[in-house]
């Protein structure tokens, strides 16, 4: 895979870079609410416009249904992106319309610009080669160069992550290359106790992951809605908590693998519970109860980790080599129920080891609850590229930058 680091060595003065980013951030209207991903993409933008390079910005937003939609523009993260660079930044308000090609053709050696949302096309996330090889053509026309700096979409198949770098020059840019560095540590070169802790929502989504992390793991850390369909499998009461019944024979055949494989396999031993879930948008009060794990009663929700169970999971993570998050302990978005992800958070940087929050929630949890970047060893910026990763699994924009 060659990095950017080989492109500005061939030069790129008036050359058009085409980066794929991913300013996928949250919005509030037109209000964006987490900059992570876009603060993540700054240092392969400068590098480029600073080398001389005519940069073309690329990324989606949400999920259009393949047309355009100003809910998900991405005006408000071209905005922001300026306010980054210190600089004025184009904005196109179309993919590889005459919009594209005028601010494209008007851009000056340093200048970056930005297309809009690449999912306001449907050949970009086209499941038929020929629409997206199409898409992918007209892509390829507005640049000369490509750079993939996008990691939280490098597990999707799309236009302008797989078909377009096989169409130009095509590099690895800062973030990607750092990305990658950082799951080969969690694969290749793990330090010892390895110990992951797997929240949100479904448990289904972290199966294919749970299953490769049984030969590779010690201590497997489980909280958020996920929990219960663990709980469940081990026969107890979950009151109308977040459940998942077709996956329970699939839990409890982890749940024997992890004890015959030695992996320590930890569950909550107490829980937050409430008659309802909470109100998000009020924050108002919601006046949980504390219960054991197994007595959570019939008509009551699970919504955030307990007490003990926050010391016992510090407790596993105190002396790890290595820490991979991903996923909530509870609904930390409601201040009642943000202490179990609070306290994953703190026992993370507390650790001795290297350690990696896995992009998404978690990476949006940290930051929502005030913890310092610089404390993690490192703050993803793709939870769902992240898992396939751990999965085993080749992820087509990373292939598409190794041929």
């Amino acid at each position: 895979m060659k990095t950017i680091d080989e492109l500005l060595s061939e030069g790129v003065a008036g050359k058009r870079v085409f980066v794929r980013a991913d300013l996928n951030v949250p919005l509030d209207g037109t209000t964006i609410t987490d900059d992570g991903r876009i603060r993540a993409v700054v240092p392969t933008v400068k590098a480029l416009a600073d080398a001389g390079a005519r940069v073309i910005v690329a990324s989606h937003l949400g999920r259009p249904k393949g047309a355009p939609d100003p809910a998900f523009s991405l005006a408000p993260a071209a905005a922001r992106l300026g306010e980054l660079l210190g600089a004025g930044v184009a904005f196109a308000e179309d993919t590889v319309g005459s919009s594209a090609e005028a601010v494209v053709t008007g851009l000056a050696d340093g200048g970056v610009a930005v297309i809009e949302n690449l999912r306001f096309n449907a050949g970009e996330t086209s499941k038929d080669d020929a629409e997206r090889a199409a898409f992918a053509d007209k892509l390829a026309g507005l640049a000369d160069v490509y750079v993939g700096d996008g990691f939280g979409a490098v597990h999707r198949k799309h236009a302008s992550v797989f078909d377009l770098p096989k169409r130009l020059p095509h590099y690895a840019g800062y973030l990607i290359a750092t990305e990658v560095g950082v799951l080969k540590k969690l694969t290749d070169e793990v330090k010892r106790p390895y110990v992951v802790a797997l929240g949100g929502a479904k448990v289904s989504d972290k199966l294919a992951v749970i299953d490769q992390l049984l030969g590779k793991a010690d201590r497997l850390l489980i909280g958020g809605g996920m929990a219960y369909t663990f709980l469940k499998a081990k026969g107890y009461e979950v009151g109308i908590s977040l459940l998942q019944e077709d996956q329970i024979p699939a839990v409890q055949e982890y749940i024997e693998r992890a004890e015959k494989n030695g992996v320590e396999l930890v569950l909550p031993v107490d829980v937050l519970v409430a008659p309802e879930f909470p109100d998000l948008k009020t924050k108002a009060p919601a006046n949980p109860t504390t219960v054991a794990a197994d007595a959570i009663p019939a008509d009551q929700e699970g919504l955030d980790i307990g007490p003990e169970t926050r010391k016992l999971y510090a407790s596993k993570l105190a002396d790890a080599g290595t820490v991979f998050w991903n996923g909530p302990m509870g609904v930390f978005e409601h201040p009642d129920y943000a202490e179990g992800t609070k306290a994953v958070a703190q026992a993370l940087v507390d650790a001795p080891g290297f350690t990696v929050v896995g992009g998404g929630d978690s990476a949006a949890a940290v930051r929502t609850l005030g913890f310092d970047e610089n404390a993690f060893g490192h703050i993803s910026t793709g939870g769902g590229a992240s898992l396939e990763y751990l999965e085993g699994k080749t992820l087509p924009g990373l292939a598409a930058l190794e041929d």
